[in-house]
């Protein structure tokens, strides 16, 4: 007699249609669930990443429109300092001028004493030298002396002390100067002082007829022939 080996006659379980389709199922729900899954997380990271983006753009236009503000303000700065530098330069040279012409305008009696002195033949010795060292330290700070016989009368440098009427002149002429004018570049301290002669009155309505009656001879004399 043999023996029978237990669990040989049991047959394994095979799932049947309905199981096997459930168990393959399976599977293919947890993988379109994980994509579920995954996917949501994926949009979530691109819009943080276009929030970032957004965000340093923002911090961008700020930083240049800060920046174009301080630039604004430090060209502003600097057109007020050169302006402040113009002003102070062109202040000081008013100042320096002012002083040379209070100086010279207490020197100018003394100019004229040497003036004087020379017309009439004084300036002679150690006097002479002084003279001149003093009017060559004048003329290097500027000072000018004006005034000519024989030119235009000018109010705004002349001032008139005489007056008279002359036959040799077309125009108010300066026919003696009784004193020199004295200037600073364009600035006048002085004005010369002069003796003025005017046209005498008449004196252009003769050469005036005198010009008729040539002309009246010019035009009679092709009638005569």
């Amino acid at each position: 007699m043999s023996e029978e080996t237990p669990g040989f006659d049991e047959k394994p379980e095979v799932p049947t249609g309905d199981k096997a389709d459930d168990a393959a199922a399976e599977p293919k729900a947890a993988d379109s669930s994980k994509e579920e899954k995954a996917a949501p997380a994926g949009d979530a990271g691109a819009a943080e990443a276009l929030g970032k983006e957004t965000a340093l753009l923002a911090q961008l236009d700020q930083a240049r429109t800060a920046l174009g503000e301080r630039t604004a303000d430090l060209q502003r700065l600097q057109a007020e300092y050169q302006n402040y530098r113009r002003r102070v330069e062109r202040d000081r040279i008013a100042v320096k001028e002012i002083a040379v012409a209070s100086l010279l305008t207490e020197l100018l009696p003394t100019l004229d004493d040497i003036g004087r002195a020379r017309e009439h033949g004084e300036l002679l010795g150690g006097f002479k030298s002084v003279a001149e060292s003093l009017e060559t330290a004048a003329a290097k700070m500027g000072l000018q002396q004006f005034g000519k016989e024989g030119e235009p009368f000018d109010p705004t440098i002349h001032e008139a002390l005489m007056h008279s009427y002359a036959p040799d002149v077309t125009e108010t002429t300066c026919v003696a100067i009784l004193q020199p004018g004295y200037r600073i570049g364009e600035r006048t301290i002085r004005p010369a002082r002069v003796a003025v002669a005017e046209p005498q009155p008449g004196a252009a309505a003769p050469a005036k007829s005198e010009d008729a009656a040539e002309q009246s001879t010019d035009t009679d004399g092709p009638d005569k022939g």
